[in-house]
């Protein structure tokens, strides 16, 4: 079975890095769009904070949480885009509306870094506080055709009110569509 198992990742490897080589073509040129939509893998020291502009659904001790988001990039230069994200979502109960602005470069055209600001804010759930938090966050593009990328990526928000809010570590799987 193990054997079975390191063939099967072997496989699925040098298909992964067969496709990025032949897959590499012009989606980071200067003029090109990116849509974006990220998920949580998993996150230390909060559940949404920072990642309100992703897609989210989580239910733990009767307590349901969902947000839905997304991010939309323009590159002004060949591998750097400056981008927008907007997100909905809804804390057992109380509405969560997310903002984010920064930029993203992919250095060798496939090594996503990203630099951005988030602010959320939301009726009951933060008690008149605002969270915001200064995003750090690189990863790896693996594009699948000429269009779409699969970005995996670690994700640090440095909380900017840290008074009421914690820093958050993240893991994640970003999807993107360059136009």
């Amino acid at each position: 079975m193990l054997f079975k198992m390191k063939n099967f990742l072997i496989v699925i490897v040098v298909l992964g890095i067969t496709i990025n080589v032949f897959a590499q073509g012009e989606q980071t040129q200067k003029g090109s769009v990116v849509i974006e939509a990220n998920t949580n893998v998993g996150s230390v020291g909060g559940i949404l904070g920072g990642n309100g502009t992703g897609l989210l659904l989580s239910t733990s001790d009767g307590t349901t949480i969902w947000n839905i988001g997304g991010e939309l990039g323009y590159f002004m230069a060949e591998n750097f885009a400056i981008k927008v994200g907007f997100g909905y979502g809804d804390f057992d109960g109380s509405t969560i509306v997310s903002y984010k602005i920064g930029g993203k470069y992919y250095a060798e055209g496939k090594i996503p870094f990203q630099v951005d600001y988030t602010g959320q804010s939301g009726d009951v759930f933060f008690s008149g506080e605002n969270p915001s938090y200064l995003g750090l966050q690189g990863g790896y593009a693996f594009f699948l055709g000429e269009m779409v990328s699969i970005e995996p990526s670690l994700r640090y928000n440095l909380s900017l009110n840290s008074d009421f809010f914690d820093d958050i570590f993240q893991i994640q799987i970003g999807f993107s569509i360059f136009l």
